[in-house]
């Protein structure tokens, strides 16, 4: 199962780092090395919360995030994005961006880190509701109780994410981004325009594709009162869920199961903003690295390949429902990441950092669920079950 679901990452990187050292040299494959781990590292939490969101979507779909989505990633996000993000800010064409990344290295790393304010607030933003929805809201599971406990009950005023995001965004325009670190000057405007646009773009994004999601729940439920009415159709639906959602239903919805048509493409549209998101430190982070755009793109995209796999792999093990609180931990990392991201329009904050407090939050959720398991008897692996699940992705 492992080679199965990081085969292609093991290809890609194999081909990416021969690749770098026929056209670099060693010291250009050094640098795509280091770059791939830079990405792993400070993305790890990307996989969980893809995971959480992808095991909801059928087998076609999650077929597609592996392979359109990937192209997005790679190409979109680590290639395309920072060329794009110097034709506007710099008020050039595109085919003048394309030329300046790459005859004038350094005029075009000094055009995207000045960029850096605009791009910290709209990430910044679109993570931290991420965020505060989750912490917000009433679940099953506490991990840490004496925080959540209270912030759920108080998650039940309308729109308190909302509230809570722009009083931030509001803050840090009026703190950090009066004298910033990346391209000197005043950016209060452009962080208050940029972080409004990354609310709007979460609200937008998430809204449509809940909105679908629960349209298709809605119909789920009306065929199920429908066939209890009926007692054939009601035998058919029975004998239907036992042959494709027994083990499915258990894990998590995956393979066979899972949202489809509409709501699976907004939700798709969903996790491709949000990785573009998580994507934003990582492409600023790189130029401490290289300034050269295809080493940037092809060692990033090594990354974002294991991203992508591990998530798959999340989805297939079940592993969000053996460890109840990674998801916890994420999201809880992610919150870490949006203030990090809106701090570091003012200060330098080091890449490692950042990996860091990802990894170590997830570590103590994956040891506070393994803990869980052990007082509650429950076993930390079910094979048969795993192997069932895995076997329809």
């Amino acid at each position: 199962m492992l080679l199965r679901t990081f085969g292609w990452s093991f290809a890609v990187t194999a081909a990416g780092l021969a690749l770098a050292g026929v056209l670099w040299g060693w010291q250009g494959l050094a640098i795509v090395g280091i770059l791939s781990i830079l990405e792993i590292s400070v993305s790890f939490d990307n996989a969980v919360i893809n995971a959480g969101i992808l095991r909801k979507m059928n087998a076609f779909w999650q077929k597609i995030f592996l392979t359109v989505g990937i192209l997005i990633a790679v190409f979109g996000m680590r290639l395309v994005f920072p060329v794009v993000i110097v034709a506007v800010t710099a008020n050039m064409g595109p085919i003048e961006a394309v030329d300046l990344a790459i005859n004038d290295k350094v005029q075009y790393e000094h055009l995207v880190t000045a960029a850096h304010p605009a791009i910290a607030a709209f990430g910044g933003m679109f993570l931290l509701m991420i965020f505060l929805d989750f912490i917000f809201e009433e679940r099953e599971h506490k991990w840490l109780s004496w925080l959540e406990r209270p912030l759920a009950k108080m998650g039940k005023l309308d729109m308190l994410s909302v509230i809570v995001a722009l009083v931030v965004l509001l803050v840090g325009a009026m703190t950090v981004a009066t004298d910033v670190a990346h391209g000197g000057g005043d950016k209060s405007a452009t962080v208050l325009l940029a972080g409004v646009a990354g609310l709007l773009t979460y609200l937008i994004v998430g809204g449509i594709s809940g909105y679908f999601e629960d349209k298709l729940e809605e119909a789920e439920e009306a065929e199920g009162e429908a066939a209890e009415g009926d007692p054939s159709e009601k035998a058919a639906v029975a004998a239907q869920e036992a042959g494709s959602n027994g083990a499915a239903s258990k894990r998590g919805s995956v393979s066979g199961v899972g949202l489809a048509g509409k709501a699976a493409f907004f939700l798709f549209l969903y996790l491709e903003v949000i990785d573009a998101s998580f994507s934003f430190d990582g492409v600023i982070g790189a130029f401490a690295i290289t300034n050269d755009i295809f080493e940037m793109a092809l060692g990033l995209g090594i990354g974002a390949m294991y991203i992508r796999s591990l998530t798959v792999y999340l989805v297939r093990k079940g592993t969000l429902d053996d460890y109840v609180y990674l998801e916890h931990g994420a999201h809880y990392a992610i919150g870490a990441l949006a203030v990090i991201l809106l701090a570091t329009i003012k200060y330098e904050i080091n890449e490692v950092i950042t990996g860091l407090v990802g990894i170590v939050l997830i570590a103590l959720s994956f040891w506070s669920s393994v803990r869980k398991n052990r007082q509650e008897g429950k076993p930390g692996e079910d094979s048969a079950a795993k192997s069932e699940v895995a076997s329809g992705v």
